[in-house]
């Protein structure tokens, strides 16, 4: 379909209808009548704001500065899209992990097709898959499961961890293409001597390559993420 001069995939179209019907009637109907929300426009910028802030801690003073209004303001609202399944948020593991400073949770939508960046919409698709896991897990009795990401002061990070009863079990990253394990996941693996994978969007691979007396298997996440409940 083309008009004006764009072309408009079918599907991409009705998506878009979709997803801007769903987030108007959450946000000016439903959420504003069970939460009485009374500066609804703001609400709706924040909103628009997170989709850029996937893959990142998110930063709530940050964002307060830039809104022009008050950090308790951008926690409560915050609180209200995860009350409503719009977006969860994950926590940074801290545990034995030397110079893990911060504590601001990552953030990630359950409606993330509209991610504009490529490797943020790809890392948002498997944090809903882990958090879906986790979940089921959890439900099922099959022990206290949680989801985190890995952050150090200077910055070296591992999208995701899996523990269970507070113990860390699996280390995951994600990658549009590169099918060399990255110098973060092998150095978090190095200090918590626990299994990784790297899990590649693009191309059909598995394999296991060496760390030390580790290893660290890079596949296709269609294949691996399957395989979750």
């Amino acid at each position: 379909m083309t008009i004006l001069g764009y072309s408009f995939n079918e599907n991409g179209h009705y998506y878009n209808i979709w997803s801007n019907t769903y987030k108007k009637q959450l946000l000016r109907e439903d959420i504003r009548d069970l939460a009485s929300l009374k500066k609804l426009e703001d609400v709706e910028v924040l909103f628009s704001l997170l989709h850029s802030k996937i893959g990142s801690p998110l930063s709530m003073a940050s964002l307060s500065r830039d809104m022009h209004v008050s950090f308790d303001s951008v926690r409560s609202w915050i609180e209200v899209f995860e009350n409503f399944f719009m977006v969860f948020r994950i926590p940074p593991w801290s545990r034995k992990i030397s110079r893990a400073i911060t504590k601001e949770k990552k953030l990630y939508l359950f409606d993330y097709a509209g991610i504009k960046s490529p490797a943020a919409k790809f890392e948002n698709m498997v944090a809903l898959e882990l958090f879906r896991a986790v979940s089921n897990w959890n439900d099922l009795g099959l022990g206290n499961f949680s989801l985190h990401y890995l952050r150090n002061r200077d910055k070296q990070e591992v999208d995701f961890l899996l523990s269970n009863n507070q113990k860390p079990f699996l280390l995951i990253e994600t990658k549009l293409s590169d099918d060399h394990a990255t110098k973060s996941l092998i150095k978090f693996q190095n200090m918590l001597k626990i299994p990784a994978v790297q899990l590649v969007n693009e191309g059909d691979t598995c394999k296991l390559v060496s760390n030390g007396n580790l290893k660290i298997m890079i596949t296709s996440a269609n294949h691996w993420l399957s395989l979750l409940p």
